[in-house]
């Protein structure tokens, strides 16, 4: 069996319900300061994942992950600096799909994105310490481990820490 096709696409209005099928669990969005999401904020989510398309200047690019077709996740990239050419990357798979590789698809392809289209020169994500496949990931993106950062986000069960990486354009190995 073949490994499925990934694509990245602009998140439209009519992603909403495969968003709410993982923004509604709350394993998705254990680490997260937000969630488990109600339909509507699904929708709220969506649509301010497509207003930033639309912003001047622009500094999301928020896409919809597809394997063959078919809704896994999203990813984005996020300027922090258009000067120092800075960003970030973060990603989702519905937890259906942990541990398939998907999400390690999706950060080369967020990866691609910045490095070839935007020409960044430093990606960074963060990850809660917690969670073990996340750090994984970024790991096997080639993302150096920076550090770890204490009480960064307050979530329902306390304050979350956030383990830093990045990976600058020269370290990058396009797939």
């Amino acid at each position: 069996m073949s490994a499925p096709t990934l694509t990245l696409r602009p998140v439209t209005f009519n992603d909403w319900p495969a968003v709410h099928s993982w923004g509604r669990l709350p394993q998705f969005c254990r680490f997260q300061p937000w969630g488990p999401n109600t339909e509507e904020q699904s929708r709220a989510h969506v649509q301010a994942a497509i207003d930033a398309w639309s912003r001047t200047p622009r500094e999301r690019w928020v896409y919809m992950a597809l394997a063959d077709g078919h809704p896994i996740g999203s990813g984005e990239v996020r300027l922090h600096s258009r000067d120092h050419r800075q960003g970030e990357i973060a990603y989702g798979i519905h937890p259906d799909l942990w541990g398939r590789g998907l999400g390690t698809s999706v950060g080369h392809a967020l990866l691609a994105i910045g490095f070839s289209q935007l020409h960044l020169h430093r990606i960074r994500a963060t990850c809660d310490p917690r969670n073990l496949g996340s750090a994984a990931i970024l790991r096997k993106l080639g993302l150096t481990y920076e550090g770890h950062l204490r009480h960064t986000l307050l979530l329902r069960d306390g304050w979350r820490d956030s383990l830093v990486f990045s990976i600058l354009e020269d370290e990058w190995v396009p797939r």
